[in-house]
């Protein structure tokens, strides 16, 4: 037997056993663990963030046994079972790929993108929204970003990165005049439509908002501390420093 294969029937096997046998794990329903899958998923993109490989290994584990997990609370009732799982995924993944299992031809990763969204919607029967596939709880950053890319895939996009820049100045232009005008609502909107226009022209430039906010809030966390361990050391507050001094150990961090 594939060792793989081996390793899977044994994870089964110990689900079985775990949910037949063990007080907490016979106790959770879908619903119940679906917070912890979510904390999970977390876990793992720090793992990914941080580049540490032993990390990812382990929380790709926790997440693979919250799969085998619901699988099994859904067996229990019929609803479905790992297999059914598995076997709906390998179907998609053939439907998806005909340019590997069939003759379409496609020879660049856009062209791939666009085929996967029209399958898309023609497995829906086309009666869905091309942004349909857009999970609402998704984190509002991370929903523009899948928003613009699934938009491209299927034709509605700028040409240029220059347009896309240009249209980040109109939207800051109209945000600016909102302000001016005290307008608390309208400065909302326009705001949104800031962000919304920079989230897409960071995604012309290949640059993942979220990767980038990632790296900028780690900055800042990494010189405040600079900062907080500075004024510590004279036996003082941040809320006692006039900010030219916070500054001073601000711009200290900033070389460092």
């Amino acid at each position: 037997m594939d060792e793989r294969a081996a390793s899977f029937l044994k994870l089964l096997k110990i689900m079985d056993e775990l949910r037949e046998q063990c007080p907490w794990d016979k106790k959770q329903t879908i619903e119940s663990i679906r917070h912890l899958t979510i904390e999970e998923t977390y876990e793992l993109s720090d793992a990914i963030l941080k580049n540490d490989l032993t990390e990812i290994k382990k929380e790709l584990g926790d997440i693979l046994l919250h799969i085998v997990f619901y699988s099994r609370i859904a067996s229990e009732t019929n609803s479905f079972n790992i297999k059914d799982v598995i076997d709906g995924l390998c179907e998609k993944l053939i439907f998806r790929h005909p340019h590997i299992y069939g003759d379409v031809k496609a020879e660049t990763e856009e062209q791939v993108k666009q085929n996967w969204e029209q399958l898309k919607q023609k497995e829906k029967g086309g009666n869905t929204s091309v942004l349909s596939g857009v999970p609402n709880s998704m984190p509002a950053l991370l929903k523009a970003y899948r928003i613009q890319e699934k938009a491209r895939a299927v034709g509605f996009d700028w040409d240029k990165p220059e347009q896309v820049y240009e249209k980040v100045k109109e939207e800051l232009d109209e945000f600016e005049v909102e302000i001016k005008n005290k307008n608390q609502q309208a400065a909302e909107k326009e705001f949104g439509d800031v962000l919304f226009s920079l989230i897409n022209y960071g995604r012309f430039l290949n640059i993942n908002p979220e990767d980038a906010l990632e790296q900028t809030n780690k900055k800042f966390i990494k010189r405040f501390g600079y900062m907080e361990a500075k004024v510590k050391e004279q036996g003082k507050q941040i809320a006692d420093c006039k900010l030219e001094e916070l500054d001073k150990y601000w711009n200290e961090a900033k070389k460092l």
